[in-house]
């Protein structure tokens, strides 16, 4: 199949890459042996606007219609694309009969500007997928002639290439790892705060990124040793108990064979045991678990090492892609996807 994938691909970054839905998703692609062309709509609008953000936003249209053109793609999958305007799918409609067209949205959709992208695109995508799950979450974006579906965050191993989960405990700049970039308000910053605290009276060492004064690190090589320090890793997300939602953050870790602890309350027990994260509901009882994983190392290894393998099995960039393109074209389910009961038409 010929897809063509818009996104932001980040190529202003000269390297300081994130190891985002998108790119896995492309590596997905050519590990399913389609033929691929990606479009990084951000990029390319900045470029060609001269800084200026109309004339980039209507050159950048003008681009993606010549690109549909001249590739001419059965599927097209759109990242945010904040750039990028209906009309602008729709002559691709016109320009390459035939073609599906899908959004993906990887941001929690209790947020006001998710769902002002899902509700831009609703009219003029055959399909939209999100990271959120939940009936009362996506539904209110079928429009009748659409499909809203959850997809996990993909991983792919090319991206993901550690596997701290081979080595020994003395190996690492910290025992647990946490990115993130929360604004005043957000619980997070609490959680965090309480956690610290407890964490000061154990022997363990906690690494924050992004937090208390500490710079960011979103990507590159930094962000990369950043992760291969870390013996343990913690994803909390902005909101608490949202069904199955998380960052792309969850992918870098288990990924990465780093032992991750993940909120209960987001329920992705549904696709991962005990024997492959570590799930916690509060901070007394993360701070227990993570006490006895520093104590039995083989076990932190041993449920580090199968999580790793369950995320890239389970998630991988290609299966999550063939569900999606399974999903766009209306096309009998080729395996029994976990997530396949959150699909809405």
């Amino acid at each position: 199949m010929r897809v063509l994938l818009v996104d932001n691909l980040l190529i202003r970054r000269y390297g300081r890459l994130r190891m985002g839905p998108g790119r896995a998703l492309a590596c997905g692609a050519v590990r399913g042996n389609h033929r691929l062309c990606e479009f990084s709509d951000r990029d390319l609008a900045r470029y060609m606007g001269f800084g200026i953000r109309a004339l980039g936003e209507w050159r950048v249209n003008g681009a993606l219609l010549e690109t549909a053109r001249n590739f001419r793609p059965d599927a097209v999958l759109l990242g945010h694309c904040d750039f990028i305007r209906n009309a602008t799918l729709d002559a691709i409609r016109e320009a390459v009969p035939g073609v599906r067209i899908a959004h993906f949205n990887v941001d929690p959709m209790c947020d006001a500007h998710p769902q002002a992208q899902m509700r831009e695109r609703m009219a003029s995508c055959d399909a939209l997928f999100a990271t959120t799950a939940g009936a009362e979450r996506l539904r209110p974006f079928l429009t009748g002639r659409n499909v809203v579906a959850y997809m996990p965050n993909p991983s792919d191993p090319a991206l993901e290439t550690l596997d701290n989960s081979a080595r020994p405990a003395g190996d690492f700049a910290c025992d647990l790892f946490y990115a993130g970039q929360p604004r005043p308000g957000d619980p997070r910053l609490e959680f965090v705060r309480r956690l610290t605290e407890a964490l000061a009276r154990t022997d363990l060492r906690f690494a924050l990124v992004g937090m208390g004064g500490r710079p960011p690190v979103v990507g590159g090589a930094a962000y990369d040793t950043l992760l291969a320090g870390a013996k343990m890793g913690l994803n909390i997300n902005r909101y608490f108990g949202m069904k199955w939602y998380s960052s792309d953050r969850i992918a870098h870790l288990m990924g990465s064979g780093i032992l991750t602890a993940v909120y209960d309350g987001d329920q992705m027990q549904r696709f991962f045991s005990e024997r492959e994260a570590l799930f916690f509901h509060d901070v007394p009882d993360l701070v227990e678990r993570l006490r006895w994983y520093q104590a039995h190392d083989e076990a932190r290894r041993a449920v580090a090492a199968a999580g790793r393998a369950a995320y890239h099995a389970r998630f991988g960039g290609e299966r999550v892609l063939r569900f999606m393109l399974e999903t766009l074209f209306g096309r009998a389910y080729s395996e029994p996807y976990e997530w396949a009961e959150e699909v809405y038409a």
